[in-house]
Order: structure tokens, then C-alpha cells, then sequence
């Protein structure tokens, strides 16, 4: 019964990481005017294997040309906030011969923590590929810092020193005298007959 049950939950948990999921990231003009964010992109990214990650939906952005950067992230339309971090590029990401490649970053879960842009500038003879492109940097536990021994200090609070290692001779001196004593004092004399 119990193997049944975990077997299902364990079955479960996998499911969810394995199914792929989706994000609407959002695009904000930065302008003495504030403008409300407008849809950007549509992806879908599956944590179990991030370099498969698309584009579903594109929609070049209609920037004004008193706006220089724009805001890129997740936004609610309802609650008017930024779900995620947000970052600010230029407009001139978008410029005639740069490629848009979006870098979406998710934790552990597959929530989006932040989202970027970045153009790329197109090399027309190497490629034919001049959509735009999304990058998905998965959230990983970093690396564990290797700590030494604990410092040893003495009742006065200073460092106690390490004892040297002793030789075989010096732990076992008395073995050896032992030994000898044995050797020197054993047999006993012939008996007569």
C-alpha cells in the first residue's frame, strides 16, 4: 500500500517538472510619458531540457522614438505589477540587422525570476535563421565552500598547538624493553638428570 503511494507521488512530482510550460514576457518604453507594458513574446521552455526552448509568439515592438530603452519581464496586466525581475535594454537591440535573443532565467520550479535582451547582430552569409531567439538559464545550487578543521583555542583563549606525530619507536619504546627482558631472563637452566 505505502509502495503504491510513494510510487505515485514520486510518479507525480515527475510530471510536473517534465511538462513544459509557458511565460508571456512584457515590453515597457522608458519615456517622459509612461506607457503601460505591452505583450512581447509567448515561450515555452521544459526544465528537463532547457535548450529546447521556443518561441511560440512574437510581436515586434511599436516603439516610439523618444524612448532610447525599454523594460523587459512578466507583467499582470490586473494587478499592474512586474511578476518577475525586470531588465533594461536599449532600443537599439531591435535595430535593422540585430536579432533579438531573449535570456529567460527560472528557479527550481520553472517560475521565471528574470528575463533580458540582448541583440545579435546578423551575419547574412552564415545563417538564414534571423528570428528572434530565447535562452533558458536554469536556477543551480552553486558550489559548497570546503572549510578546514575547527581552530582549537585554550583556556587563556590562544591557539593550541598541535602535537607532533610521535615515531613507531617513541609510542612503542616500552614494547621493545619488554621484549628484551623476556629474551634476556628466559629459559631457565638445565636440569640435572
Amino acid at each position: 500500500m505505502r509502495t503504491t503511494t510513494l510510487l505515485s507521488g514520486l510518479c507525480a512530482a515527475l510530471t510536473v517538472y517534465a511538462a513544459p510550460q509557458s511565460a508571456q514576457l512584457s515590453i515597457q518604453p522608458i519615456s517622459s510619458k509612461p506607457q503601460a507594458p505591452l505583450p512581447f513574446a509567448s515561450i515555452s521552455y521544459d526544465l528537463a531540457s532547457p535548450d529546447a526552448s521556443t518561441i511560440t509568439a512574437y510581436d515586434a515592438p511599436d516603439i516610439p522614438d523618444s524612448s532610447s530603452l525599454v523594460r523587459i519581464g512578466i507583467y499582470d496586466a490586473k494587478t499592474k505589477s512586474w511578476l518577475s525581475g525586470t531588465t533594461v535594454a536599449s532600443t537599439e537591440n531591435f535595430a535593422k540587422g540585430y536579432s533579438p535573443t531573449i535570456t529567460v532565467s527560472v528557479n527550481g520550479r520553472g517560475d521565471v525570476v528574470s528575463a533580458a535582451l540582448k541583440g545579435v547582430q546578423i551575419d547574412a552569409g552564415q545563417t538564414r535563421d534571423f528570428g528572434p531567439k530565447v535562452v533558458l538559464v536554469t536556477e543551480g545550487k552553486g558550489a559548497q565552500p570546503v572549510l578546514n578543521k575547527p581552530v582549537v583555542v585554550s583556556k587563556e583563549g590562544k591557539k593550541v598547538e598541535e602535537e607532533a606525530e610521535k615515531s613507531f619507536l617513541q609510542k612503542y619504546w616500552w614494547m621493545i624493553g619488554i621484549a628484551v627482558f623476556i629474551a634476556l631472563s628466559g629459559g631457565g637452566g638445565e636440569q640435572g638428570k
